[in-house]
């Protein structure tokens, strides 16, 4: 079992910087993939962000070039450090690892919204 546990969220006008945090904890060996999701409100889970156990990144569309996917490996943690926020960056943002099988492993998410 891994657990997670989100970090970060909050209230930001548009065009700010958050940065969120994911902790992990339990069985954290052999993970496969680091990943962030989002939820706007009235819509399905999106995928954001991924990290390979390699190091390489993804991005969506939506983010590439605003958002940026990060691993401290001394803390645990996988970060997203978002920038240029806008209006439409509002939403719940969960981390998540996978691990051969495939088993995903979630946290309970942490709010982010994005209002002048």
């Amino acid at each position: 079992q891994v657990q997670l546990v989100e970090s970060g969220g909050g209230l930001v006008q548009p065009g700010e910087s958050l940065r969120l945090s994911c902790l992990a904890s339990g069985n954290t060996g052999s993970i496969l993939t680091r990943n962030w999701y989002r939820q706007r409100p009235g819509e399905e889970r999106e995928w954001v962000a991924t990290m390979y156990s390699n190091g390489i990144t993804k991005y969506s569309d939506s983010v590439q070039g605003r958002f940026t996917i990060s691993r401290n490996i001394r803390k645990n943690t996988h970060d997203l450090q978002m920038n240029s926020l806008k209006p439409e960056d509002t939403a719940v943002y969960y981390c998540n690892v996978r691990k051969a099988g495939p088993r995903d492993y979630w946290g309970q998410g942490t709010q982010v919204t994005v209002a002048s």
